[in-house]
């Protein structure tokens, strides 16, 4: 596995990451890391590989866009310190542009959704020892739908930056579309977007496929 003993992994997004997580501060004992993908992956981590201490910290915050996350940035992930950063934004800034089409001033399009992601990796590229970028997502397997063909819009900034800047690519969109092409998504999420326990459980999935992680280790 990538991680090492006492690295330190810090995931910054939005509801999809926050999913309940202590404020202001979202590790420790308890819930603190909410009920969310993250979450899992500590219990994954935790139950394969017991000799290796990881400190996860959660701080997604509900409702961000990446102008949100951005403003935040240098406090809530760079004074972290961390060995790793996670990145995980977008939803709302596509979701506004439908559910609040007149507040156009929440609303974050394409070209400001790429500078923002630009400046948070920038900001930490040359100081960590790895950075992953998970990309936003829509469970709405007809590609025509106006948000789902919105949001792979933005699924394909994420991968060009993460090819730029040599991130590690976490493809949540793709991963769900394979899921949803043989269980409806009303299975995994309630409104397309907020996973239950089952959908968690996949993103903690793809999520360590990335980090040379093996369930069953000789």
């Amino acid at each position: 596995m990538i991680f090492k003993d006492l690295d330190r992994v810090v995931f910054a997004g939005d509801s999809v990451t926050d999913m309940g997580r202590s404020h202001p501060l979202g590790e420790g004992l308890g819930d603190s890391l909410g009920r969310g993908y993250v979450r899992v992956i500590e219990n994954m981590i935790s139950t394969c590989y017991p000799d290796i201490t990881i400190r996860i910290t959660n701080m997604g915050t509900g409702g961000n866009t990446s102008r949100d996350l951005l403003n935040r940035f240098e406090q809530d992930v760079v004074d972290l310190k961390p060995d790793w950063v996670s990145i995980c934004i977008g939803i709302n800034d596509v979701w506004r542009q439908f559910d609040s089409p007149a507040i156009t001033d929440c609303c974050v399009l394409p070209e400001e959704y790429k500078d923002n992601v630009e400046k948070m990796i920038l900001s930490v590229k040359d100081t960590v020892k790895g950075i992953f970028l998970l990309t936003p997502y829509y469970m709405e397997p007809n590609k025509e739908d106006k948000m789902r063909a919105r949001m792979d819009e933005y699924v394909e900034i994420c991968k060009k930056l993460a090819e730029k800047y040599n991130c590690i690519l976490v493809n949540f969109q793709d991963m769900y579309d394979e899921y949803c092409s043989i269980k409806h998504s009303s299975y995994i999420s309630w409104d397309r977007v907020h996973p239950n326990q089952i959908g968690s459980t996949l993103m903690a999935k793809e999520f360590l496929k990335k980090c040379q992680f093996e369930y069953y280790k000789n």
